[in-house]
């Protein structure tokens, strides 16, 4: 009565599939698990739940900024004495808070030599608002001879700024020989320097003029 067995064939089918350990080169191997196991970052944002998209509006970035500010309890006067602290050392002239374009000990020293130095482009600012002024008088003769005086001015200062950025790029490079200096980058950062009222230069300046210039 072999109907009555049950086949090996069958026994075999019914047992589940099991992972064995096989040796291979002499070390145990255990067969992948069919994924690719994820990476710490991408378990770490799964967990924390999807970012945010940016703000579209005024109006939504204030309302986040309010939140933001609930879950991060800061007084007004903390907020208001950092961002003086940040203002103060700037001025001073910290490399920590300085913009990257006032950074490091070449910048610092373009802008010692210009402040030891008289230069007509001192008188730029002030000039574009006589410009300005110029164009409020109702006299065209007036005008005129504003207009031409402010733009032979302007030609004068345009003509020092150039010859006054090639003599400082040319120091600079004396001065820090190893350093790679672009004559066009120091000259143009020299020129909207001393182009600035002396009061209003970011960061104050270290020296008067006709000071010299520490080594």
């Amino acid at each position: 009565m072999r109907f009555l067995r049950r086949s090996t064939t069958d026994t075999a089918a019914e047992e589940p599939e099991k992972t064995e350990a096989v040796d291979v080169g002499g070390k145990a191997y255990t067969p992948g698990k069919g994924k690719a196991t994820p990476k710490r970052r991408d378990a770490e944002a799964k967990r924390r739940g999807p970012v945010a998209p940016p703000p579209t509006t005024m109006r939504e970035a204030m309302k986040r900024n309010k939140e933001l500010r609930k879950a991060n309890p800061q007084s007004k006067e903390d907020r208001r004495a950092a961002a003086k602290l940040r203002r103060d050392r700037m001025m001073a002239g910290d490399d920590k808070y300085l913009l990257p374009r006032d950074r490091g000990p070449v910048k610092a020293y373009v802008r010692d030599l210009v402040d030891t130095r008289r230069n007509l482009l001192g008188l730029f600012m002030p000039l574009a608002i006589v410009v300005f002024l110029a164009l409020l008088v109702p006299l065209p003769q007036v005008q005129s001879y504003i207009t031409l005086l402010c733009t032979a001015m302007l030609l004068v200062m345009a003509i020092e700024g150039f010859v006054n950025g090639r003599k400082i790029a040319k120091l600079v490079r004396e001065r820090f020989p190893k350093e790679t200096v672009n004559g066009r980058s120091i000259g143009w950062y020299a020129f909207v320097r001393a182009s600035q009222i002396r009061k209003l230069r970011v960061p104050k300046p270290r020296l008067k003029p006709g000071d010299p210039i520490p080594n």
